[in-house]
């Protein structure tokens, strides 16, 4: 939604960077690359993310990196694709890119008024999220029906090409070894996104959706329930499905020792 309204207040990104824009990747070298060109198309370098200093979540990103100079970045945090295409936008648009961040400053009025939008609710409110952006609160249902909205909007509009950009590279939505890379490559046409605290959302090519929080914010259950969220609303009867890959994202193991000895399984199938 949030790139939605930049595209609206003229950023140009398409392809693989409009994706990153709309991304929480796992800071692998693709990510970082993809972020620095965004900066550099305006004119920018990393230095001006607001960003936290993060290393890549990606377990082999991580380690090069603390092999190398070992150094936290703000470019590897995972927001920090949404964040250039902000700034991008700012220097665009002529507004400072200095408080980008405030919820008051022009770029962020007019996100808040996009997302709004897009829900067909208010924000019901409007707290700080972790990586400094304004984050909003919603109704689970205004977000699965936003995704709903994405997928079955015209092509050629906002909302609908970001949505056709994330399912076209869901690389740079979130990273190789991800669930939400992994499932949209197995379910053609699928659009997902997971958040922080264990948020998901994902809709089909037809416009079934839907939308999960898992209390406790713990990743191991949202991504159980995810899948079997899926297969509920019927994603493995598509064409092109890839039900063993679909099934196994589904599974996720207790280990013991480095062994498994149990998974993790929704009581509700």
């Amino acid at each position: 939604m949030q790139a939605a309204g930049m595209r609206a207040l003229g950023l140009v990104l398409d392809g693989e960077l409009l994706a990153l824009s709309a991304a929480s990747h796992d800071g692998e070298p693709m990510h970082v690359e993809g972020v620095r060109t965004i900066l550099s198309f305006a004119g920018l370098d990393e230095s001006a993310l607001g960003t936290p200093p993060a290393l890549p979540s990606d377990p082999a990103a991580r380690l090069a990196v603390v092999r190398g100079d070992g150094v936290a970045r703000p470019v590897f945090h995972g927001c920090s694709g949404k964040h250039a295409a902000m700034l991008a936008t700012c220097v665009h648009a002529g507004w400072d890119t200095s408080t980008y961040l405030d919820p008051e400053h022009p770029l962020q009025v007019l996100l808040k008024d996009t997302v709004e939008g897009v829900i067909g609710e208010h924000v019901a409110h409007t707290a700080v999220d972790g990586c400094g952006a304004p984050a909003y609160a919603m109704p689970l249902r205004a977000l699965a029906r936003a995704f709903r909205v994405a997928v079955v909007a015209p092509e050629g509009s906002l909302l609908r090409d970001v949505a056709d950009a994330m399912r076209a590279h869901p690389e740079f939505v979130c990273g190789e070894e991800s669930e939400v890379t992994g499932l949209m490559r197995a379910v053609p046409g699928l659009l997902a996104k997971d958040g922080a605290e264990s948020v998901y959302a994902a809709a089909l090519p037809d416009g079934r959706a839907l939308a999960l929080k898992v209390s406790d914010g713990g990743f191991r259950a949202g991504q159980a329930v995810l899948v079997s969220a899926l297969r509920s609303i019927g994603a493995e009867a598509g064409p092109g499905v890839d039900t063993d890959a679909l099934e196994g994202w589904g599974v996720v193991p207790v280990l013991g020792r480095g062994r498994q000895v149990g998974r993790i399984r929704p009581l509700v199938p």
